[in-house]
This record gives structure tokens, C-alpha cells and sequence, in this order.
């Protein structure tokens, strides 16, 4: 039997508000992993860099197969840079709040203020504070996602540049 979360004291809104925090914790812990992954590549394409140049190297020295796998690599370090910034890049979009709809983060709050309307939306929120969480949920997981997205596609390009790379320096 489906019956809907109504309460604040329902079993259904706590496991929400348990998971809502989760996912800001998770949320947390996508962003400092992609921090750590935009460090370590800015550090391995400046290593890369200063070891090429201070041998005054450049592609053009490559045959043409290696040249090919040398550029498909500093393309693949530019897609990780370009994913992994924006995994860290807040998503916070434009506000959805309209008047009746409940409050859910610091973009609604700033509208409802902007149209005169803060009072009421907070009374409105405070009316269905189960109706927020749920929205806060929903939004909050679909940031969660698309960080998780962008990480994973960094790692991906970045895996491949690893390999690419010194590939290409071996079939010179």
C-alpha cells in the first residue's frame, strides 16, 4: 500500500532528511575528489611539459601514427581538465521557487525575498516542510549525479591520456 509521507514524525520524512543529508556529505566528498583530480592532472601536464620543453621537443618531431596518439592524448587531458572542473562547478541553476511552492535552498530564499514574498513563502514552506525535504531530495540528487557524472568521465579522458601519451613516445 502506497500512502504518502505527510508528517515530519513519519518514518518516510526521516529517512528523507537522512538521505538529503547523505547527499550533501556525498556531494562534499565528489567535490574534494575532483579538486584532488584537477590537482594531480595540472601537476602530471606540467611535469609532462617541463620534461618535453627543457629538451626542446615538440610534436612535429613525431611520425605520423605517434603524432595521431600524441594529440588524441593532450585531447583527452583537456576533455578530464574541462570534466573534472565541472564536477566542482556548483550547480545551483535558476530558482524554481514560485509563490506556493515550498523553500528548498539559498536560490528560492533569495527570490521569494526579491518579489516581497519571503514571509509568506516561509510560512508556506513551514505549512509542508515534508513537501520541501522531498524537492530539496530531488534536486540534491540530481546534483550528486552529475558530479558524479563529470568525475567519472574525467577519470575516463584522464586514463586515456595516460596511456596515449607514452604511447605515442614509444612508437617514435
Amino acid at each position: 500500500m502506497n500512502r504518502a509521507v505527510t508528517s515530519p514524525d513519519d518514518p518516510g520524512a526521516q529517512v528523507a532528511a537522512r538521505l538529503l543529508t547523505e547527499l550533501r556529505g556525498e556531494i562534499t566528498r565528489a567535490d574534494s575528489k575532483a579538486t584532488v583530480l584537477v590537482g594531480a592532472l595540472g601537476i602530471s601536464a606540467g611535469v609532462l611539459a617541463a620534461l618535453l620543453t627543457s629538451r626542446h621537443w615538440t610534436p612535429a618531431r613525431l611520425p605520423g601514427p605517434a603524432a595521431l596518439l600524441w594529440w588524441a592524448g593532450v585531447f583527452s587531458l583537456v576533455i578530464a581538465l574541462f570534466a573534472l572542473l565541472l564536477a566542482v562547478l556548483p550547480r545551483y541553476g535558476r530558482s524554481r521557487w514560485t509563490p506556493g511552492r515550498p523553500l528548498t535552498y539559498f536560490g528560492d530564499i533569495r527570490r521569494a525575498a526579491q518579489v516581497g514574498r519571503l514571509t509568506a513563502a516561509l510560512t508556506d514552506t513551514g505549512r509542508d516542510p515534508v513537501r520541501a525535504l522531498l524537492l530539496a531530495l530531488t534536486e540534491t540528487s540530481a546534483i550528486a549525479s552529475r558530479k558524479h557524472f563529470w568525475i567519472r568521465t574525467g577519470l575516463i579522458a584522464f586514463g586515456n591520456a595516460a596511456v596515449l601519451l607514452p604511447g605515442s613516445m614509444l612508437l617514435a
